[in-house]
């Protein structure tokens, strides 16, 4: 049975204000990208169907309503007064739970720079965050009003697009110090600890995501991250909630229903592109995970489009 996990909640009395920001900017349903390119706006009227998607290195919060992330057999559940940090790409299933005309659910993603965090983390001379044992490629946290408030002052600089490109690499700058050196901070530090096990994951999960079409072998793998098969394995779940091979299975599945949805191909095409060699065997995961075969799957798409 899967545990949602949460953390003890209060909301930031400065949230009201990302909540009316985030609404002046993002005035229908639907997903926003921003003047700021490593920022999107998400309101929704009302709660969705999970959508299989993958998060990738970032920092999302809820400004008002829930949402809900499955990783895996793990289930976040996010409301104001929490974010969700994601420090790897990830296969997830997302869906808001709480949402309604007057009171729409409304949350920003920011994307992150990764070679911005390494040198930040660099320059602050932060300490060593240890062992590895408790790093996770997503985490949920307390938001910190600082970071609340520079968040804020990022979505309000939309107001200003001809300031954008000098404010908005200042105050992106500045949210990266506060993850480091607020409750997020250890999962980035992990991340960029030269050597570290979840360093050698996070490069293999690169890997597999670039090469997920071609035959993977956990073996391989494990022996280019200096591990053990079952040392792999383990520091593998640890840090990405599943096996490698679930990995990829997902990678696979998702980016053949894309092919279907977007190309219009046959699943038989779809499946043998993503790196699959048995059509049955293609079909009775695609149902697994997406609830219904392919064609069935597809077909239910277009009509709720």
């Amino acid at each position: 049975m899967d545990v949602p996990r949460s953390t003890s909640l209060t909301e930031p009395a400065a949230l009201p204000e990302l909540a009316r920001a985030i609404e002046r900017f993002a005035q229908s349903d639907g997903d926003h990208m921003t003047a700021v390119p490593a920022l999107s706006l998400h309101r929704r009227e009302s709660a969705t169907a999970p959508m299989h998607c993958i998060y990738g290195l970032g920092l999302a919060i809820v400004a008002q309503g829930r949402k809900r992330v499955s990783l895996g057999e793990e289930v976040f559940d996010y409301a104001p007064g929490q974010s969700l940090l994601t420090t790897v790409d990830l296969p997830v299933a997302a869906h808001v739970t709480r949402a309604t005309g007057t009171e729409p659910y409304l949350g920003i993603m920011l994307r992150l720079d990764a070679r911005t965090i390494v040198t930040t983390a660099a320059e602050m001379a932060l300490s060593h965050p240890g062992k590895d044992n408790s790093y996770r490629a997503m985490s949920l946290g307390q938001l910190d009003p600082l970071l609340l408030g520079a968040v804020t002052r990022l979505v309000e600089l939309l107001s200003e697009p001809e300031l954008i490109p000098r404010i908005a690499p200042l105050i992106e700058q500045e949210i990266i110090v506060r993850l480091l050196a607020g409750p997020h901070g250890p999962q980035l530090r992990r991340l960029v600890a030269n050597g570290s096990a979840g360093q050698q994951i996070a490069r293999s999960i690169n890997w597999i995501k670039l090469n997920f079409t071609q035959p993977v072998i956990a073996d391989a793998l494990a022996a280019s991250a200096n591990m053990s098969p079952s040392t792999f394995r383990h520091h593998f779940r640890t840090v990405a909630g599943m096996s490698p091979m679930q990995y990829l299975k997902q990678l696979r599945l998702q980016e053949a229903r894309q092919l279907m949805l977007n190309e219009g191909i046959d699943a038989g095409t779809a499946g043998v592109r993503v790196g699959y060699e048995s059509a049955s065997q293609f079909s009775r995961e695609y149902a697994r995970l997406f609830g219904a075969p392919p064609l069935r799957d597809i077909k239910r798409m277009r009509e709720a489009a």
